[in-house]
């Protein structure tokens, strides 16, 4: 799978609008008494107006013509309690209808992030986040009127047109045929439109997640944008982004407001007919003048429910494209699932070991090649090599990030592809370089280890790691806010907070994966300790450039190009004179040098 970068306009997979209907109409399941009580309410409103223009006939042929007053009152009076009672259900349908429609946007909202974040990292390394919050917000939200107009205006619009073209056919056949000879030539316009302005409005929904992409990213790394001043290198990009989505919108509403204009023109050409029609059939006496007013009136009634169904139409299409998109990403399936064979791992004891293990994030290209070795349960492993090598592979696949094409990863003697992802991750812990906190206190940062921790087991976990000082040196303490990914924080700050959460977590097997790369001399012999403690125990894997920081390591294993090439403690490897030998050697004389 192609990366799919900031720039680059997202390719789809097309679903039929049958397809995308019937998925849609699923989530109408669960509040169908709702939905049917908001369309018995909706028909009462109809009938109240399809009666209204026939009591309107009765009341001129009749009680006018006859000079009833008693009886013009008595329709007039009833005419104004059925409308009073009509406006009443319309209020109450339209807000039942709202609170269905706001439920089914949380429902897909919650289905479409619960599945995202069920995904493998493969999905997350080939889609910018930018792209996936697009999915996520606008597009689920391009979704509420199609929702609440397809039963508040679709289904009640439809029974007009029907029940509407009944009475006009049972007043004059003639009449009823004039007013509608313009149908099939409608129909047939707005079918064809309708065919390209979907292309349109995935065009335009294309473009408008490439530039929720690109913002994201350049706001994201705005440090970067100001320190290098590219300020209006980027204001260019952005600008030419804005200005591809402005005209891919605007291409789509061109042929999107013809809808309108065509139902117009069909209208009133029916209006033509019906009143040239009208005036041959009233001079041969073949229709009375109340029959004539309630036909304008019907007429109305029938064209202005076919100008909301194109309405809806319309808005069918633009929505039918973020659809798609939600549904897209829906029918993703993770790389990485529990087989149906899969058992609950046990409480790890710590043994990992790997079986001629092969891996590539790409087809064709061997990141690890027949790797094997065997780490007893509390040995400590240093993983050292140069940058590429392989190293973070390694402990992606104890992690069970990825699977390997290849061989097998045994923790404890079990195979993990066949215990439960949940059960095998929820025992380890993982901290990396670039650590990331969440934009809330300390306190709940340290406590995402262990959500049910207490605030003594929070500051004795920072105490053990030596973060409590500098905690408390705060102006609130555990209780102080950070910024967006701890950014008020010292890089070293974060990384203490981080060893805090994985030592509240209690991980079976813990990864260090360059944790302590971007922490200072001094803070560094702050946090040893910390790591030390966080050590005993457990299984351990650490890689690291830094080789003075892993000299203590029960076990050192050299990675070159996808091979474990040597193994063996510090003193073993630099008697062998090897690679960490050279490596060793290098790093040592860089630093002697006063570099």
């Amino acid at each position: 799978m192609a990366i799919n970068t900031v720039k680059q306009d997202e390719e789809l997979k097309k679903l039929s609008n049958i397809e995308v209907g019937k998925r849609l109409s699923s989530y109408l399941k669960d509040y169908k008494l709702k939905v049917f009580t908001v369309s018995l309410l909706l028909i009462f409103v109809m009938v109240v107006n399809l009666i209204n223009p026939y009591l309107l006939k009765v009341a001129i042929d009749k009680n006018i013509k006859n000079h009833d007053l008693k009886g013009l009152l008595l329709i007039g009076a009833f005419m104004l309690l059925l409308n009073l009672i009509s406006m009443t259900a319309s209020y109450f349908s339209t807000m039942k209808m709202a609170s269905v429609t706001n439920n089914i946007l949380l429902k897909i909202r919650q289905d479409l992030y619960s599945h995202i974040q069920k995904l493998s990292f493969a999905f997350f390394d080939n889609r910018p986040v930018g792209k996936i919050l697009a999915r996520v917000i606008g597009d689920v939200n391009a979704l509420k009127d199609l929702f609440n107009n397809s039963v508040t205006n679709f289904i009640p619009q439809l029974l007009t047109i029907i029940c509407t073209g009944a009475m006009m056919f049972y007043l004059n056949v003639k009449l009823a045929l004039a007013s509608m000879v313009l149908l099939p030539v409608l129909g047939i316009s707005l079918f064809a439109i309708q065919i390209v302005s979907r292309r349109r409005w995935q065009d335009f929904r294309r473009k408008r997640s490439t530039f929720n992409a690109y913002t994201h990213e350049d706001f994201s790394g705005i440090k970067v944008v100001q320190g290098f001043s590219n300020e209006e290198k980027t204001s260019k990009t952005f600008l030419g982004l804005v200005k591809d989505m402005m005209n891919s919108f605007i291409s789509a509403v061109k042929l999107n407001d013809l809808f309108w204009p065509l139902v117009d023109l069909s209208w009133g050409l029916g209006m033509v007919i019906l009143y040239w029609t009208s005036a041959k059939l009233f001079t041969s006496n073949s229709i009375t003048m109340g029959t004539i007013i309630a036909f304008t009136m019907y007429i109305g009634m029938f064209w202005r429910p076919i100008l909301e169904i194109s309405n809806f139409y319309n808005t069918l299409i633009m929505n039918f494209a973020a659809a798609e998109r939600i549904f897209e990403i829906m029918d993703v399936n993770p790389d990485i699932i529990d087989v149906t064979t899969a058992s609950k791992m046990a409480k790890i004891k710590g043994q990992v070991e790997f079986k001629n293990v092969t891996f590539g994030y790409e087809d064709g290209t061997a990141v690890l090649d027949s790797v094997s070795f065997k780490v007893n349960p509390g040995e400590t492993v240093a993983l050292v090599g140069e940058t590429g090598s392989g190293k973070t592979t390694i402990v992606n696949l104890v992690s069970r990030f990825y699977d390997t094409q290849g061989g097998e990863v045994l923790i404890d003697g079990k195979n993990v592809k066949n215990v439960e992802l949940e059960s095998l991750r929820s025992q380890m812990g993982i901290m990396l370089q670039d650590t990331f906190l969440f934009s809330t206190t300390i306190k709940e940062n340290i406590r995402y280890g262990k959500l049910d921790a207490t605030e003594e087991e929070v500051i004795a976990a920072a105490k053990a790691v030596n973060a409590h000082d500098f905690i408390m040196s705060l102006e609130k303490g555990y209780d102080t806010e950070v910024n967006e990914r701890g950014s008020r924080l010292s890089v070293g700050q974060r990384q203490l907070i981080s060893f805090a959460r994985a030592l509240l977590a209690n991980p079976r097997i813990l990864i260090l994966d360059e944790a302590t790369s971007n922490i200072d001399t001094q803070t560094e012999k702050l946090v040893q300790k910390g790591i030390e403690k966080l050590l005993q125990g457990r299984t351990s894997f650490v890689i690291a450039h830094r080789l003075s920081t892993i000299r203590d390591c029960d076990k050192i294993m050299v990675v070159d190009d996808g091979r474990i090439v040597e193994t063996g403690t510090h003193d073993e490897l630099v008697a062998l004179k090897g690679l960490y030998y050279n490596l060793y050697t290098s790093q040592y004389r860089f630093l002697s040098e006063g570099a």
